[in-house]
C-alpha cells in the first residue's frame, strides 16, 4: 500500500497528527509504564530499537497507520492509535489505542479519538470493517468503544495467559455504514 500523506485530524478534545521517530521516546515511556502494559496482551519490555523497528517495517510500509493523540487543553501529546493488519482486498484493519498519560485518563479523549479515528479509517483510507481485541477486564476501554460506535462480537474465553492467569478477550467491531 502507497500511504498517501496522511491528514492532520481536528476534533473538540483531541488533534491527531502522524507519528514520527521524534515520538519513539515517549511511545516507549507511555508503553512501558504499567498502567499502559496492564491492558496490553504484548507485554515485553518495549525499547527504542522495537519502536523504531516497528516505525520501518510497518508504519514506512503502510502496513501501519498509527498516530500521536494530542490533547486540546494544552497541545499535549497524551497517546497513540493505529490501524495495524490492514487488509486493503477485504478493506479491514485492527483498531489499537492507548492514552499513556494518565492524567488525561477517563476525560473522553480515547472515545473522541476512536470517533475521529475510525471516520478517517472509513472516508480515507475506505476501510469496510475496522475490529479490535480487548481484555474482557478492561470496562473502561469496552465502554468507550462501544461509545465510539463498536459492537461486541465474541468473547474468546482464556485466550491469554497473562502473568500466570488466563484471560479472556472481547472481540469488538465497527462497520462502514452501507456504501
Amino acid at each position: 500500500m502507497n500511504t498517501p500523506t496522511l491528514p492532520v485530524l481536528t476534533g473538540t478534545a483531541v488533534t491527531l497528527r502522524p507519528i514520527t521517530d521524534a515520538d519513539t521516546d515517549l511511545i516507549v515511556k507511555w508503553r512501558n509504564t504499567p498502567s499502559v502494559v496492564q491492558n496490553f496482551i504484548f507485554r515485553q519490555t518495549f525499547t527504542p530499537e522495537m519502536h523504531r523497528s516497528w516505525l520501518a517495517t510497518k508504519v514506512a510500509t503502510g502496513q501501519v497507520v498509527q498516530y500521536i493523540i494530542l490533547d486540546n487543553a494544552d497541545g499535549k501529546p497524551v497517546g497513540s492509535v493505529y490501524y495495524r493488519d490492514i487488509d486493503n482486498h477485504n478493506r479491514s484493519a485492527e483498531y489499537g489505542i492507548f492514552i499513556g498519560e494518565e492524567s488525561a485518563r477517563g476525560k473522553g479523549l480515547g472515545t473522541e479519538t476512536a470517533r475521529l479515528f475510525t471516520q478517517f479509517g472509513v472516508d480515507t483510507l475506505h476501510l469496510h470493517r475496522i475490529s479490535l481485541r480487548v481484555l474482557a477486564e478492561n470496562a473502561a476501554a469496552r465502554r468507550s468503544y462501544e461509545k465510539a460506535g463498536f459492537v461486541q462480537e465474541g468473547v474468546f474465553r482464556d485466550m491469554e495467559l497473562l502473568d500466570g492467569a488466563y484471560r479472556d478477550v472481547v472481540f469488538m467491531a465497527k462497520l462502514a455504514e452501507k456504501e
